[in-house]
């Protein structure tokens, strides 16, 4: 084996298509583009939006900006100072969160970040999500986190 020997494998090189460049090429006179008609002029065809005559789907659409992420999570958030309402050695749940008036009743699920200092030592913590700041600080004093599904 030497470098000099080095060749492509067979088929995967192919020659680029010349096209009008006089008839003994083979893609001369019409350079491939039929006889007469739009397709065959120099910007020829339809644009990319053209539905036929149609209103086109970019101008039926309203004249709004960006668009809605219908996939897109809201959460409840909740801060560790927040959380300071609760007694020392308690697990906090989403239900006592409620009782205690830190989040409203709803569907939306719960984060947990970490703004201010938590002067409690929890024994659980339930939430969906949580900072990493968060967790720390519950790890810290003593507390686990439980992520809910």
């Amino acid at each position: 084996m030497r470098l000099d020997s080095l060749k492509p494998a067979p088929g995967s090189k192919k020659k680029r298509k010349r096209v009008g460049r006089g008839l003994g090429s083979g893609h001369g006179v019409t350079a491939g583009r039929g006889t007469k008609g739009q397709k065959a002029r120099s910007g020829g065809g339809k644009g990319p939006g053209f539905e036929g005559g149609q209103t086109p789907l970019y101008r039926r659409l309203p004249q709004y900006p960006g668009f809605t992420n219908i996939f897109k999570v809201e959460y409840t958030p909740v801060n560790l100072d927040q959380l300071n309402v609760f007694s020392d050695g308690e697990e906090i749940t989403i239900g006592k969160m409620i009782e205690k008036g830190i989040i409203r009743p709803s569907d939306l699920p719960i984060k947990l970040l970490g703004r201010g200092e938590l002067t409690i030592k929890p024994r659980l913590v339930q939430a969906h999500r949580v900072s990493k700041k968060a967790r720390e600080a519950i790890e810290n004093v003593g507390g686990k986190v439980e992520i809910l599904p």
